[in-house]
């Protein structure tokens, strides 16, 4: 395997580059009162489709064809059923295209799959939340208004070019109240500036540490352990990057962010590399897509919701070997997490033995989501069966061993 491909920034983030100057367009007509409320339908949804025949080829079908049905279902569907209709639909071409296009995406010289399906997964995100929107009520069905008036919305939400690459989970009635009155937001400059700038010097950094990655190759031992923390870490840095600029382009065609949709602030990536706590680094990783994670499955799971979202997660990025591993053993290290935890915390109680347990819980759970985000970006089976079998797998089998110790000890409360 390519390291150095492998690590380059996501291919959609160059789409996403190109797609800027047309978000400040979009900002700056809506902003002037060019643009009436259906033109700007039409701006976006007609954007959308032009990124995607530019990026994807003729991959972008794969990606009309369940837009346009999930729209249909939406339109024709009654509100109790729409979201069992559409999640069915969404899924089972999800993972028609992850079947079919797998081999696909592992070839470098091509990104057009891997784009393809990237936005498929997106894709899923905003339909299967809107058709919970529907069945909830919080959307209600737009009565009086024609067939186009009402399929024009839905589509230009679904396909909307700043956020078809990628960005953070918007939900339809904010993108609604945003395209319709965004001629009154200012010019959102500084935020946008403000995120390139931090997306420029995370990308700066991965770039310097990753010259560095080829010294610790081929190690055993402690050494082994550093060489997959670093790799990791150039895989984090990589997608902080992108978020990061997936945000600015929202930021700059006036899709503000509320506070706390976002995938990554400031502080959340203080977060994500100072907590002790895995379930917290859980929540906080690509946030948005956390709590549609979390609203989809774990609130509607009778039973096990935490084993059943980690499972659907997997089926979600495609059911791949390093896939279904990597997202069975979060399951596993975070459940171990809420348990070592409560007992942990209740034996720390000096000052000395809290600065012991959280440095030490620190460079495990550092350890652990390495050994995670590694196992996840493995393509070959073989070559994840050498990481099973090696010293790196020495933590995340400690902590499946205390898991079973404890497993008849009271369960802390989940948050």
């Amino acid at each position: 395997m390519n390291w150095e491909d492998l690590l380059v920034l996501l291919p959609a983030a160059w789409y996403q580059l190109v797609a800027f100057p047309f978000a400040a367009l979009f900002h700056h007509l809506c902003a002037s009162g060019h643009l009436s409320p259906t033109a700007r339908y039409i701006f976006l949804l007609a954007g959308g489709c032009l990124l995607a025949g530019t990026a994807m080829g003729s991959y972008a079908v794969l990606l009309l064809i369940p837009a346009a049905g999930s729209v249909l279902i939406l339109l024709s569907v009654s509100p109790a059923h729409v979201h069992t209709w559409v999640f069915g639909l969404q899924m089972c071409w999800q993972t028609l295209c992850h079947l079919g296009l797998g081999s696909q995406v592992l070839e470098p010289q091509d990104a057009r799959p891997a784009v393809a399906l990237s936005a498929i997964m997106l894709l899923t995100q905003k339909v299967t939340s809107l058709a919970l929107d529907i069945h909830e009520g919080t959307v209600p069905p737009q009565a009086g208004q024609g067939l186009l008036q009402r399929a024009l919305p839905l589509c230009s939400y679904l396909l909307f070019f700043p956020a078809l690459l990628g960005g953070p989970l918007c939900s339809f009635s904010r993108f609604q109240v945003q395209a319709k009155s965004s001629n009154a937001a200012p010019q959102p400059r500084g935020a946008a500036g403000q995120r390139c700038l931090w997306a420029l010097a995370l990308q700066a950094l991965r770039v310097g540490l990753e010259g560095w990655l080829p010294h610790t190759q081929g190690c055993a031992g402690p050494a082994g352990l550093r060489h997959m923390w670093t790799r990791a870490l150039l895989f984090r840095l990589a997608y902080y990057s992108h978020w990061m600029l997936d945000e600015a382009l929202l930021e700059v065609a006036g899709f503000g962010l509320a506070a706390g949709q976002g995938d990554l602030s400031g502080h959340d990536l203080w977060t994500l590399e100072t907590t002790h706590r895995l379930a917290v680094f859980t929540r906080t990783w690509n946030k948005s897509t956390s709590h549609w994670l979390r609203r989809l499955v774990f609130k509607r799971c009778p039973t096990q919701p935490l084993l059943a979202t980690f499972a659907f997660s997997a089926w979600w990025h495609g059911l791949q070997p390093g896939q279904v591993f990597g997202f069975l053993c979060w399951a596993i290290m975070v459940e171990a997490d809420y348990r070592i935890h409560h007992f942990l915390s209740a034996w720390a109680t000096s000052c000395v033995a809290k600065l012991i347990y959280r440095g030490t819980t620190w460079v495990f759970t550092q350890l652990i989501v390495a050994y995670i985000l590694v196992a996840m970006e493995t393509e070959s089976f073989s070559v994840l069966c050498l990481l099973w079998t090696s010293y790196n797998s020495v933590l995340p089998l400690s902590y499946g061993l205390i898991l079973l110790l404890l497993l008849l000890a009271k369960k802390p409360k989940q948050n």
